[in-house]
């Protein structure tokens, strides 16, 4: 595909990275466990039996990494802390060694004028804090607003945004609904009542962070997708409904609408989270931006077994279907059904089976992926959806999470051996691609 979009001059464009991802240095300087240490190093939970422990090294490389940005030529840097890193115990005493060297990588952000966008939380809960329970323990939502409001305090005139959660759904099915992601937890009832402990934290940690008084704009990242049955049977259209409800609007209603689907609550029955008094308007009020995280839709099948979607435009390395039209989709379902914030498109791009040849890393593939996606966020911002950047997901290969290194997805090719990163092909295409916006913009993005 050669389809070119110009964008608005003030359009952000970024890439973005999470902390248990690429930044190693698992016990450096005072850093305390997480429950992805504990997970990855669990025999048998990650496939290719790999762990966290140095990653991408970004902890000591950071500069290096930084300067791969620079070149590239991106307004803004997408990443998070790591809460065992400046508390080790995820409450109690502050690590002064953990928060310098965030203070070191936004000095080093600054110095090349790149904006920084943290994710306070991408599911690497202190183990501390799993030994008490874990996000099922209702007191974990309230050290997490503890632990947002001391970041905003020291960091958050440094930063252009403060995101609570990465992907809630995650944590709450995928860590506790099916045990694929730490802690490895598999029951129903728990991943719900989970889900709502997240949604509380988000609400107590917005309000926490307004008290501190910083310039930071706050919100959320949500991993969403369109659901569409995969037949006209009645069967599908419910499950494509479910699937819905139970995803987007379970995470989006609470927040925008101060209540959870109908739907939802009524298919989950007996599972459904104990919900105090007071706690839907902790979680209903104003955020200031809204991440959605897109890489694929749900496609809802009930026949045995299940239908698969014709996958016209192929599948990524992790299995799924690219289906650019779903992006579009999703948006304008979102702005129809809520009044919304500024969006960021917070990651987008795709697992590649990338090989070096001759020196090179040719991911056309990628590339593909990543035009389609714009043009299909740019048909939504046309018909009235407020866009307002692009996170590639993600700027270097890395650790991911139960799938340990054997899917990449950097744009930034990442040898763990030699710690060496080489410019994937989609690399350079970014980097021509943001220079071909630039005649129309009117500053670097701040």
């Amino acid at each position: 595909m050669t389809d070119f979009t110009q964008f608005p001059s003030s359009f952000t464009w970024g890439v973005a990275t999470s902390a248990f991802q690429i930044e190693g240095g698992a016990s450096a300087d005072g850093k305390g466990p997480s429950i992805w240490d504990t997970f990855s190093h669990t025999p048998g939970k990650v496939i290719d039996g790999s762990n966290g422990d140095i990653a991408c090294d970004h902890y000591h490389r950071y500069p290096e990494d930084v300067s791969i940005m620079s070149g590239l030529g991106v307004d803004a840097y997408r990443f998070s802390m790591a809460w065992a890193r400046v508390q080790p115990q995820g409450k109690g005493a502050w690590n002064e060694a953990g928060f310098a060297f965030y203070d070191r990588l936004l000095t080093e952000l600054e110095s090349k004028g790149i904006a920084a966008h943290v994710t306070l939380y991408h599911w690497d809960l202190p183990q501390g804090l799993q030994d008490e329970g874990g996000w099922l323990n209702r007191d974990t939502a309230y050290h997490f607003a503890e632990y947002a409001a001391e970041v905003a305090r020291r960091f958050g005139n440094r930063l252009k945004t403060i995101a609570t959660h990465n992907e809630p759904w995650c944590t709450a099915n995928l860590g506790y609904g099916n045990a694929q992601f730490a802690p490895g937890v598999a029951d129903l009832k728990q991943s719900i009542q989970v889900s709502h402990h997240l949604v509380l934290s988000h609400g107590l940690a917005m309000s926490a962070m307004r008290k501190v008084g910083s310039s930071a704009q706050l919100g959320i990242v949500l991993n969403q997708w369109t659901a569409d049955p995969a037949t006209d049977s009645a069967a599908d259209i419910a499950a494509a409904e479910f699937e819905y409800s139970r995803s987007v609007e379970w995470f989006m209603d609470p927040i925008f609408k101060g209540k959870y689907p109908e739907l939802a609550l009524k298919v989950h029955g007996d599972n459904a989270p104990e919900v105090q008094d007071g706690d839907l308007a902790i979680a209903h009020q104003k955020i200031d931006f809204l991440g959605v995280n897109y890489y694929f839709r749900a496609f809802c099948s009930t026949e045995t077994p299940p239908r698969q979607p014709e996958c016209k435009l192929g599948k990524t390395d992790m299995g799924w279907e690219i289906f650019p039209d779903g992006l579009t989709e999703l948006l304008l379902k979102l702005h129809a059904a809520y009044e919304l914030p500024p969006i960021y498109i917070t990651e987008n791009g795709m697992a590649n089976p990338d090989t070096i040849v001759n020196g090179e890393i040719p991911d056309e593939a990628r590339i593909d992926f990543v035009q389609r996606h714009l043009k299909a966020l740019n048909d939504a911002r046309l018909q009235g959806v407020n866009i307002q950047g692009y996170f590639l997901w993600s700027l270097l290969d890395n650790f991911e999470w139960n799938s340990g290194y054997a899917k990449r997805f950097g744009i930034v090719h990442v040898d763990y051996a030699t710690q060496k990163r080489t410019l994937k092909h989609s690399a350079l295409w970014y980097k021509d691609y943001l220079v071909q916006q630039r005649p129309q913009r009117t500053a670097h993005a701040a």
